[in-house]
């Protein structure tokens, strides 16, 4: 079966699909102004003899599907997503690498901005659930993620509960919640943290992010080794999950 055919919208993100992987673009349609700045992409389609186009703006945009298309559209087969195999695990361990995986998040445009969040803190690998509510990628992902797609791989596993409980003997699985958590940063003696990330552990951390309205689901919280939250002003309750993604990775990860 031949994979499904998506788009990826936008300059930056198709110049990044290009230099990763020139091979994966399969028609590349843009309108005059864009063209005149792609003429390195275009003369590797022709080369390849593959479809690139100047179009109206009009058909741009029925192209794309979406008035956001930036000016330039590639169309690709959309990856399998597979389970990570237990030696890549182990491997990912042991060289120290972060992982961020995700419970639930149902909005695409959610899951491009916490993808582009990886990419940018170094987090090359991110897993998803196989599960109804579970946004996967695709031209909105793409499109919000600008070329970070092309620096996380993603992975999609059948239980995150029991990939969890796979990880807890290699990394450090932290779950970022609501209620029942520990501060990042105590009430208690500004500048101190209560919990430090690798601090306490040689395990990398794993870090558990939470569908957009309920969180994560009770049974993958408690499979989690640690539960932390993010201290506020109280006005509202919780950050948008691309946002605690930025502040929850900047303090795992960018801190190394």
């Amino acid at each position: 079966m031949q994979p499904k055919k998506i788009t990826v919208c936008g300059l930056a993100a198709v110049r990044t699909l290009f230099a990763k992987d020139a091979g994966a673009i399969q028609r590349l349609y843009f309108d005059y102004a864009t063209g005149r700045r792609i003429g390195v992409i275009c003369k590797a389609l022709a080369t390849a003899r593959k479809i690139y186009r100047c179009v109206e703006p009009a058909e741009l945009e029925k192209i794309a599907g979406t008035v956001h298309h930036g000016g330039i559209v590639a169309v690709i087969g959309q990856r399998v997503l597979r389970p990570p195999r237990s030696e890549e695990v182990r491997r990912w361990a042991q060289a120290g690498e972060p992982l961020l995986l995700l419970d639930r998040i149902g909005n695409a445009h959610n899951l491009g901005a916490v993808v582009r969040t990886a990419a940018f803190f170094g987090v090359g690998r991110l897993v998803v659930p196989v599960h109804p509510q579970q946004a996967l990628p695709g031209e909105a992902t793409y499109r919000v993620a600008e070329g970070g797609m092309e620096h996380v791989e993603v992975y999609c596993v059948k239980s995150l509960v029991e990939f969890i409980r796979q990880l807890r003997p290699f990394y450090t699985v932290v779950g970022a919640a609501v209620h029942g958590a520990t501060p990042l940063i105590p009430d208690a003696g500004p500048g101190t943290r209560a919990l430090k990330s690798g601090a306490a552990s040689p395990r990398p951390v794993a870090l558990v992010l939470g569908n957009e309205e309920h969180g994560l689901a009770p049974e993958v919280a408690a499979a989690c080794e640690r539960l932390v939250r993010i201290p506020g002003g109280g006005a509202v309750e919780s950050l948008n999950v691309s946002a605690a993604a930025a502040v929850l990775c900047w303090e795992f990860f960018g801190r190394r």
